[in-house]
């Protein structure tokens, strides 16, 4: 009886002594980990996967499948009439994002990476676009963005170090990208990454940036580095109409120095043919050049929120002289004087915004060549970096280029510039969603002109392509996509000097591709 006193006895005191203690634990965890969840650091990551067939193959195996620039060009792209082309490719980019409560929000760290590869092409190296061979244990790992957003006051941002380089008025942090592909610019100059510095304003009508780039460094000693300064602003004249304009300023001092491998970079490169722009015939005398872009831009329901038309549009002019050093003097060799414009128009039939018409229309001033002292034609940042422009919103896969990529960004048209002998061309998409926000798909026409004759026996004629597309929503942001497109090429690949340095005119290219992709937050 003694002993079962005692055990109760023992139980009474015990009892309120653990719930004194589970209480104590139980707020020693809630201060530890809060109800809400802890915002510093976000990841988010974007998937791609594709399986890829066609008659579009590179001619050279150094390249293994890295094939960026103009159909038929330096990058050693053939068509075929009896070769087929079958592989995988996948892309991985993960972004990670980190804004301390130690600083109120004000200072916001972004890294962003790219681990792409074509499966089962090489492993146990190092190098980038590769690594998903047998056994793997590839050094893969490729920078895209490291930079850092301070906000000191309301509407101001600053944006320093490696970052997004895009001809758009936006946010490229704070923006969609589908958004960005349809507004200033559309990344047909300007769409990579560079290291620099710009502050931006935004206000409640409207925004200015001014942006310092350094594009390439080279010898820390002298002045042989390529820098771009801009300055951008976009005013809201209403809730509907958006009008801005921009002045870019690229100083090149490299004379062809650093730049993309072996290609080199600048006006007289490698890199010239390989991306499909102009290249320059310099000869061997040092260049310094001065190229400037000046333009305005604007767009109505850009957001395609407030009825159902959207138009967006821009006019661009190059301008600059190139001088070369002969007799210990730096003479004018070239005056630049090129223009582009685009007007890009947009009719929502229904209810979603893939219920759509679009026509796109795009002209770049074209020239043959600069024994007269001028060149007329266009430049954009492909003049500098691979890629460095990128014009993938016209809804094209083989006459402009598709952004639907991993390792292969290849287009008779890779560049507004073609070549230098310009471009007058469009599309036309019609698109539908069969169940709003689960089952869409769209077909599309593209055709375009070269604005200056094919040296040789060719002629002015680019081609017209037929493309589809249809595709299901999986779940939020995840989509599975099936596409095709062909291209009749037209007399303008009847020389030699366009079509890869063949007699006749080569087969006319088409390509498919199934595709998964996940956006993920």
């Amino acid at each position: 009886m003694k002993a079962l006193l005692s055990i109760l006895l023992f139980i009474v005191w015990l009892v309120p002594t653990t719930a004194q203690e589970e209480g104590r634990v139980h707020k020693v965890f809630d201060q530890a980990i809060p109800e809400r969840p802890n915002r510093e650091f976000q990841f988010l990551a974007y998937f791609y996967n594709q399986a890829v067939t066609g008659n579009i193959y590179p001619e050279n195996d150094l390249f293994k499948g890295q094939i960026i620039g103009r159909l038929f060009g330096q990058n050693t792209t053939k068509t075929s009439d009896s070769l087929r082309t079958f592989y995988v490719e996948q892309r991985f980019l993960p972004f990670f994002i980190y804004q301390p409560r130690l600083f109120n929000g004000k200072a916001i760290l972004r890294a962003s990476f790219e681990i792409d590869w074509t499966w089962g092409d090489v492993n146990y190296g190092v190098g980038g676009n590769f690594g998903s061979a047998f056994s793997a244990d590839q050094v893969n790992l490729q920078t895209q963005n490291v930079e850092l957003e301070l906000l000191p006051w309301k509407g101001w941002a600053i944006n320093l170090g490696l970052q997004r380089l895009f001809d758009t008025p936006y946010n490229p942090y704070r923006t969609y990208f589908d958004k960005m592909n349809r507004s200033g610019y559309r990344l047909a100059y300007w769409g990579s990454d560079a290291v620099g510095v710009n502050v931006r304003r935004d206000y409640d009508h409207g925004s200015w940036r001014l942006g310092f780039y350094q594009l390439y460094e080279n010898l820390v000693n002298k002045d042989d580095d390529v820098t771009l300064t801009e300055y951008t602003v976009n005013k809201h004249l209403n809730r509907l109409w958006n009008i801005g304009g921009s002045l870019y300023w690229l100083r090149d001092r490299a004379n062809g120095a650093g730049g993309v491998s072996i290609l080199g970079q600048g006006l007289n490169s490698a890199l010239a043919d390989y991306n499909g722009v102009y290249r320059f015939p310099l000869g061997a005398d040092p260049y310094r050049a001065d190229v400037f872009w000046l333009g305005s831009f604007f767009s109505r329901n850009e957001d395609m929120m407030w009825d159902q038309w959207s138009i967006t549009g821009f006019v661009n002019a190059n301008l600059g002289t190139v001088r070369q050093l002969q007799n210990d003097s730096w003479n004018k060799t070239v005056d630049i004087a090129g223009v582009a414009a685009n007007l890009r128009l947009n009719y929502r039939y229904a209810q979603t915004e893939q219920d759509a018409i679009t026509l796109d229309l795009l002209y770049a001033s074209g020239d043959n060549g600069i024994e007269d002292g001028t060149y007329s034609g266009v430049l954009t940042g492909n003049n500098w970096g691979s890629p460095g422009g990128i014009f993938i919103s016209s809804g094209a896969y083989l006459l402009f280029p598709h952004g639907n990529v991993v390792n292969r960004l290849v287009a008779a048209v890779n560049d507004i510039a073609n070549r230098g002998n310009g471009v007058t061309g469009g599309t036309l998409n019609l698109s539908r969603a069969f169940i709003p926000h689960r089952w869409y798909g769209k077909v599309g026409l593209a055709s375009g002109i070269s604005n200056v004759e094919s040296p040789g026996n060719g002629g002015f004629v680019l081609g017209t392509e037929l493309n589809a597309m249809t595709g299901m929503q999986l779940g939020p942001f995840m989509h599975l996509e099936a596409h095709g497109a062909w291209m009749s090429l037209g007399d303008y690949y009847d020389s030699p000097a366009t079509n890869g340095g063949l007699n006749e005119r080569p087969a006319n290219p088409w390509t498919a591709f199934l595709v998964f992709k996940w956006l993920m937050f």
